[in-house]
C-alpha cells in the first residue's frame, strides 16, 4: 500500500494499521527482497518522507529497533514500539492498533 493512498488522519499523518505499515514498508522499500530492512533501505525510506540526515537517522531507527542486532529490521521486529515511534516521526504515519 503506498502511503498516498492511506487515509491523513487529523494530525497531517498518513494513518494505518500496523499490518498496513509492515507491508507498506517491505512493498516499497525492501529493494532487495530479503525480507528485512536494512539501514541504506530505511534511509531511503525517511528520505522519499522528506527527512533530512537520512543516513544519520536510519542508523539510529535500525538501533532502536534491531532487538536481535543482526544489522536489520526483521519481519518480527516490525511491530516494536520503537519502530512505531520512529515511524510516527520520520516517515508521516502514524500507525494504529485496528
Amino acid at each position: 500500500m503506498p502511503v498516498k493512498s492511506a487515509p491523513v488522519g487529523m494530525n497531517g499523518k498518513h494513518e494505518m494499521t500496523i499490518e498496513q505499515f509492515k507491508q507498506w514498508l517491505l512493498k516499497t522499500y525492501d529493494v532487495d527482497h530479503d525480507g528485512k530492512i536494512s539501514r541504506q533501505e530505511l534511509a531511503e525510506a525517511i528520505r522519499v518522507a522528506g527527512g533530512w540526515f537520512a543516513n544519520w537517522k536510519s542508523k539510529g531507527g535500525i538501533r532502536c529497533a534491531d532487538q536481535n542486532h543482526n544489522g536489520f529490521i526483521d519481519p518480527s521486529e516490525l511491530d516494536c514500539d520503537n519502530l512505531k515511534r520512529f515511524a510516527e516521526k520520520h516517515l508521516g504515519v502514524r500507525i494504529h492498533d485496528h
